[in-house]
């Protein structure tokens, strides 16, 4: 499903980062590990196509999606790619139920309200709907970063330092709704963390050197 073939990156004046071949078969979940500065963030966006690799190629769903300009990868990152960012961007001046509807939007796919009502529900924020992210607790405000990835369907999540900052049992807490609800949904899941709390939750490791 995902392919990962002789990718590397290079900015001026620092070494480029070079990534080792991967598959990621549709479904499955891995975690990638490795030191501060190693790439794991950066590899996660040239997964998601938010950045072209100096060399190589990424390809989901036999789709070459390195290989296309800008607004093609943008418009299939929309509608095949789910992400949650360290910092979760949740726009303050939209309702938590707007916020989702905007990652619809933004796919070019119709607003599906029940279908975002639906996905609140099941990670116990439908009574929060009309909130603005401000009136929310970090835990919600993580779960509803983990719906907005969802919302559109996926066949690809990518997770970036999602247990960042947390305490054992909200830690413990995200890592379910990433993995159970990225299973529920079939979509395959990729995190990208230093966290050994992250780490011990997945059986596939992707090893990233410093």
């Amino acid at each position: 499903m995902l392919t990962l073939e002789s990718l590397s990156l290079t900015h001026a004046g620092r070494p480029p980062l070079r990534y080792p071949d991967r598959q990621l078969s549709a479904g499955a979940q891995a975690v990638v590990l490795g030191p501060s500065g190693s790439g794991k963030s950066t590899l996660l966006h040239l997964i998601g196509g938010l950045q072209r690799p100096t060399q190589g190629r990424v390809c989901l769903d036999g789709n070459p999606l390195s290989d296309w300009p800008e607004a093609r990868r943008d418009a299939f990152r929309g509608r095949r790619i789910g992400i949650v960012f360290q910092r979760l961007h949740l726009l303050g001046a939209l309702s938590l139920g707007e916020n989702l509807q905007l990652a619809q939007r933004c796919a070019g796919l119709p607003v599906d309200r029940s279908r975002v009502q639906s996905l609140l529900t099941q990670l116990g924020l439908g009574a929060l709907m009309h909130a603005r992210p401000h009136a929310l607790s970090g835990g919600q405000q993580q779960r509803a970063a983990i719906a907005r990835a969802l919302v559109n369907r996926p066949a690809l999540v990518l997770a970036d330092e999602p247990t960042a900052s947390l305490d054992d049992d909200n830690a413990a807490t995200v890592l379910d709704l990433l993995l159970g609800e990225t299973q529920r949904a079939g979509a395959a899941l990729l995190v990208a963390t230093h966290d050994a709390r992250a780490k011990a939750r997945f059986a596939a490791h992707w090893v990233l050197a410093a």
